[in-house]
């Protein structure tokens, strides 16, 4: 595995930065390609991220993983919904084409409002990538379930992959279902049962933040190898 430090210019006038993970002999064989967005918390160095991308990396895929510009800026606050949307697209573009890391396909990938900012990106024409992945989908604000993020969703047509914690005070189980009864895409949906919204577990369960991250990327990549 090599680790590259890269910086990536957007279309918005600003840059931000980058971490590549490349699996041996990917360069004579290109595969996958998974980009990997923070959520709104955290940046692209989260120990999640980190640990997603060290096993995704392992098991065979490229992981391109990257601060929006509010991160970049040491800013807490997100950006607005348009800015994370640019960021999405000139990462995808950067990676699309790279003279080296070129990828044979794209997979979108992010924590919480990176994974949504990815799925908004698709919706509207501006993300061209073969798969979805959520790593915790915030299907609405903390205790308003009547304030749904799911409009978009019925305009995806690429598949998607959903992990969700029971404890996710940001996704409601059973509303999740009626939004994925009505998707136009194929979808799957990964429940993490004891997880909250970062899947962190309870003590009782005896596992650790590193065993739960490294069973959502070895799922990750069955299923992505399931959906090749």
């Amino acid at each position: 595995m090599q680790k590259h430090k890269i910086m990536i210019p957007t279309s918005g006038g600003t840059t931000v930065s980058g971490v590549v993970d490349v699996p041996e002999g990917y360069s004579s064989q290109p595969g996958t390609g998974i980009i990997l967005a923070h959520g709104a918390g955290n940046d692209m160095h989260s120990p999640m991220l980190a640990a997603l991308a060290e096993a995704l990396c392992g098991a065979g895929s490229l992981v391109l993983r990257f601060n929006f510009p509010y991160k970049e800026k040491g800013r807490k606050a997100p950006d607005r919904m348009p800015v994370l949307i640019n960021t999405w697209e000139a990462v995808s573009l950067f990676l699309r084409g790279h003279r080296d890391w070129a990828p044979r396909r794209i997979v979108a990938a992010g924590k919480s409002l990176g994974g949504r900012a990815a799925s908004m990106a698709s919706a509207v024409g501006r993300l061209s990538v073969d798969r979805l992945v959520f790593f915790g989908y915030p299907l609405h604000p903390p205790g308003r379930k009547d304030k749904l993020r799911d409009a978009h969703l019925y305009g995806i047509e690429v598949p998607m992959l959903f992990f969700v914690g029971t404890r996710d005070p940001l996704c409601d189980l059973s509303l999740l279902h009626r939004v994925l009864d009505r998707l136009n895409s194929p979808y799957d949906l990964e429940i993490v049962s004891g997880g909250d919204h970062s899947f962190h577990m309870l003590k009782s369960s005896g596992l650790a933040p590193d065993e739960v991250w490294g069973r959502l990327a070895r799922r990750t990549a069955a299923w992505l190898e399931g959906n090749g």
